[in-house]
């Protein structure tokens, strides 16, 4: 579905952001849910490659600390400094900073999220605030389901199939999502046994951590699950400081970084949900940009389909593609 961004003529005629419009300069914010975070950064690193290609536009990033109120404070700050015409906006609370976000867009500053939907409905990719531009995402249940349902087939012949979660922070309602998917698809089947979970904070020393935990009490581990390649990183180290076969575990994670690209070529991990940060941070600024100037832009690109692999990366399809680079480091 397609739209005509909205001008809010009324509103912000005697606004400065109205008349940035109309120079030549455009000034674009990246509100990150962590400047530190591989993923972040990789859509950051989308971002400047799209601005390159415009003589007028420069683009800064944000540090959002994976903190729902540091991201919340950095809106309501950069409207009141009126130094940007626009933000694009990784959320650590979807919910929680629509409303900073709505008043962003009052004040004629155009905003667009990535990776995820701002609203109370993170399965509807459709504008749920005021004045948003577009969004960048895809429905985090879909991807979520995807990954559940490899680890069934997976587990088909094993009774009982012992499966460890590992998800970002269940405070964030993406990853309770998620989670909550991850227990469905599987609650299906009697054979198969969530026997922990643990968070992993989209960090491998986190996660490191918390498999080293899970492993004092359930050594008998057949599956780990989780939302993030990040997270496997970590239980990588715990698993093999344990002194278990890697290769006899089934490890699936999310986001296809090239550490794991490389790990399931190798045979280390088995699978990954793709995803591609780079052209996600490349869609939202040429969106942005032509938003900025009241062209006509899609309210919802679809992020699974930005990239030209399966929703989820075997060693099978790596073998026939061996050229195949994912987009971001880890």
């Amino acid at each position: 579905m397609k739209t005509i961004a909205k001008l809010a003529l009324a509103a912000t005629a005697m606004s400065p952001f109205a008349a940035m419009a109309q120079d030549d300069s455009i000034s674009i914010a990246y509100l990150a849910s962590s400047s530190q975070n591989g993923f972040n950064q990789a859509i950051f690193d989308g971002i400047q490659r799209a601005a390159e290609q415009y003589d007028n536009v420069s683009v800064e990033i944000f540090d959002g600390e994976f903190s729902a109120p540091v991201q919340f404070s950095q809106v309501e700050d950069l409207v009141a400094a009126q130094r940007f015409d626009g933000m694009i906006v990784t959320p650590n609370d979807t919910v929680g900073i629509a409303t900073a976000l709505e008043d962003a867009a009052a004040a004629g500053v155009k905003v667009a999220a990535t990776l995820f939907p701002i609203g109370p409905d993170l399965t509807n990719m459709e504008p749920q605030v005021e004045g948003l531009v577009t969004t960048v995402a895809s429905d985090p249940s879909i991807g979520a389901r995807r990954q559940a349902e490899e680890v069934v087939a997976y587990c088909e012949d094993k009774d009982p199939c012992k499966v460890v979660v590992l998800i970002g922070q269940l405070v964030f309602p993406f990853d309770n999502l998620r989670y909550e998917t991850f227990q469905s698809v599987l609650g299906e089947h009697d054979n198969i046994e969530i026997v922990a979970t643990g968070e992993g904070n989209y960090s491998p020393e986190t996660s490191m951590t918390a498999m080293q935990d899970i492993l004092q009490s359930n050594r008998d581990v057949d599956v780990v699950l989780s939302n993030a390649d990040q997270h496997l990183m970590g239980a990588e180290i715990a698993i093999q400081d344990a002194g278990l076969d890697l290769e006899s575990i089934y490890l699936i994670g999310a986001g296809l970084n090239q550490i794991a690209v490389d790990a399931i070529r190798s045979g280390m991990w088995d699978a990954s949900l793709a995803q591609f940060p780079r052209s996600m941070g490349e869609a939202a600024l040429h969106s942005m940009v032509a938003a900025i100037k009241g062209e006509e832009v899609e309210t919802w690109i679809d992020e699974s389909k930005l990239g030209d692999s399966p929703a989820v990366v075997t060693q099978e399809w790596l073998e026939e593609n061996p050229e195949f680079e994912a987009e971001w480091q880890g």
